[in-house]
């Protein structure tokens, strides 16, 4: 119904990304599954190839679409979602505030003593990593690493055989690497880890949020840290947080 809702004008922007969050959702559980990527490309193939081959006015077409729009009724009143992946999970929630940042779309990570919250916050949806470190640690930069999907054919699964989402994360050729854009204290407590009474901020290219929805949900990011020590030496601190379906929450952030 995507393909033919894109194609006819069918749907609302809002619809539309209601149906985009499904089909990432979708997606995601397929991979999960043990589906290949070619699989599903294939699917997805037949299904634009189908679209493609009903005529905008069919009757069936527009019985279809109504039964979308009356089954959207009730997923329009959702605020919140909770996305579960393999190791991890995603919270999305759809309400804003003008005056208070919060998440919008998070998932924690605990690594060593310290502990992050990353994802989209605010009312612009920015890109963030805060974190809290146990020994007051105050980085001068952060990294987010993922697997680059212009240069690589699929994910790195090793996890699947028992490891953490240390396993799962792309070795460094084969990764992109995005610098935080801007570093400060976290602007609120809402956005910082549960019961932290201080944390640090990174914000990252929104780039960087269109390439995690671009990888495999069973794969992993990785959030460096880079400390600098009293003695001059750069110590880096690694984090690590599941794509899963960030993707489908990021779209249904979208739904209005």
């Amino acid at each position: 119904m995507s393909a033919a809702g894109a194609r006819c004008g069918l749907f609302s922007p809002s619809l539309s990304g209601a149906l985009d969050a499904g089909r990432a959702q979708a997606r995601g559980a397929a991979l999960r599954a043990g589906a290949s990527v070619e699989q599903l490309d294939g699917v997805q193939q037949r299904a634009h190839a189908k679209a493609a081959s009903v005529p905008c006015g069919s009757k069936d077409l527009t019985t279809a679409a109504g039964r979308v729009r009356k089954a959207f009724e009730g997923y329009a009143l959702l605020q919140r979602m909770n996305y579960p992946g393999d190791r991890a999970s995603w919270q999305a929630d759809r309400a804003s505030s003008a005056t208070i940042p919060f998440w919008r779309l998070s998932q924690p990570s605990t690594f060593g003593g310290d502990r992050l919250v990353f994802g989209l916050a605010g009312r612009n949806t920015e890109l963030l990593a805060v974190a809290t470190f146990a020994d007051g640690a105050r980085p001068y930069a952060a990294r987010l690493v993922m697997r680059d999907p212009g240069r690589t054919q699929g994910p790195y699964l090793k996890a699947r055989n028992g490891g953490g989402l240390a396993d799962n994360a792309a070795p460094r050729a084969a990764s992109r690497v995005f610098g935080a854009e801007t570093r400060d204290a976290a602007p609120a407590p809402t956005l910082m880890p549960t019961g932290a009474k201080t944390g640090m901020a990174f914000r990252f290219p929104r780039e960087a949020g269109d390439v995690i929805a671009r990888l495999d949900p069973r794969e992993a990011m990785t959030v460096e840290f880079v400390i600098q020590g009293r003695d001059g030496r750069e110590t880096v601190r690694r984090a690590y947080v599941e794509v899963g379906d960030f993707a489908a929450g990021r779209a249904f952030l979208r739904v209005s």
